[in-house]
């Protein structure tokens, strides 16, 4: 089964970090929360506590199919700062594994030059740090094996395009009309 593991960093932006753990665990997704801090326990930029599923440090990083990185500040700057994620990021990408950021973080990946020959989307005002790509200004954007979302409203339609690439159009339209999401589409 694929795995897809969502890394936190105090400072995370709520809707862009949980949205994607919900909708993916709708669909059976096995999407696991990643503490980089010191502690299990990581506070989201709204002050928010949040308890991860497991510590960095802890994990098999060779498990993952997907890595996230939720925007939100400066939980995007506390996730560019950890070298052990860093270096995962890299060595994901250079396997051509899926790798997923919204909002601030994908400044991560531009930070790393992963984003360098792409097209990605981020939020206003972050486009300058996405090193050689080219920006959409789209809610998401997918280029080969990176996703990349807005920022908060963008969430929904960033999870939603993840959970295709798993558990098919199919069931992602039968996860949006149970959550509502096709009404809201309607207005």
């Amino acid at each position: 089964m694929k795995k897809v593991f969502e890394f936190l960093a105090d400072g995370f932006e709520d809707i862009e970090a949980l949205a994607p753990v919900d909708i993916l665990r709708r669909g059976g997704v096995d999407i696991v929360t990643v503490s980089i801090m010191d502690t299990i326990m990581v506070k989201s930029a709204h002050g928010v506590e949040m308890k991860a599923d497991v510590m960095f440090d802890d994990v098999c990083l060779d498990d993952a199919d997907l890595f996230l990185l939720p925007g939100g500040m400066p939980g995007a700057e506390n996730l560019k700062n950890h070298e052990g994620l860093r270096k995962a990021l890299l060595r994901h990408n250079e396997e051509g594994k899926k790798i997923g950021a919204i909002c601030a973080a994908p400044m991560v990946l531009g930070d790393l030059g992963i984003l360098r020959g792409k097209r990605a989307t981020c939020y206003p005002g972050f486009e300058t740090m996405l090193e050689g790509a080219e920006y959409t200004a789209e809610l998401f954007t997918v280029d080969g094996n990176i996703i990349t979302g807005r920022g908060p409203a963008a969430a929904f339609p960033y999870a939603y395009k993840i959970a295709e690439w798993y558990i098919g159009e199919q069931n992602v339209k039968a996860l949006e009309d149970g959550m509502i999401y096709t009404q809201l589409l309607k207005k």
